[in-house]
């Protein structure tokens, strides 16, 4: 179960200088996506999780990408995606851990509070559009239709801990 990480945590961007959750949160909520770029899980829940992150990125949110890999291999499995959403590489899991993720890939929301509002690991639709539901109620935006038409089947992903 995802739980709330310490508020000196810091996350490293592919494009810019690394940041603690907190200074991350000053603004804006955090949602993110956090994906192995070695398992076919991660790979099969990209364009859905691209789609869903999308939604939000014009809400009071930032959206984002949580890669276990470097920031080489978060470039290779993302392509333009790494460019087109905030991408944090996490090659030894630490941010990982630090929110407590069980299995990935997860979709956590992280309110300005510091506090997990919203989890859901692995790919469980129903989990998920719950998740984006409670985000676009707080932000007052319209929550992406989840599952989409297009959108893999639920399964329970991969371990978080490698």
């Amino acid at each position: 179960m995802a739980s709330d990480p310490p508020a000196d945590l810091t996350l490293t961007p592919l494009n810019g200088p690394r940041r603690t959750v907190a200074h991350l949160l000053t603004t804006f909520h955090l949602c993110f996506v956090a994906l192995d770029p070695f398992t076919n899980e991660s790979a099969w829940l990209l364009p859905t999780a691209a789609r869903i992150l999308t939604v939000f990125d014009q809400a009071d949110v930032r959206v984002a990408w949580l890669v276990t890999g470097t920031p080489e291999e978060c470039r290779m499995f993302l392509g333009p995606l790494a460019r087109e959403i905030l991408t944090f590489s996490d090659p030894d899991r630490a941010a990982v851990k630090a929110f407590g993720l069980q299995r990935l890939p997860p979709l956590v929301h992280l309110g300005m509070d510091g506090q997990i509002k919203g989890a859901a690991d692995g790919w469980h639709p129903a989990e998920w559009r719950s998740v984006t539901e409670k985000l676009a109620r707080i932000t007052s935006w319209l929550a992406p239709t989840v599952p989409g038409p297009n959108d893999p089947g639920p399964f329970g992903g991969t371990p978080a801990d490698g």
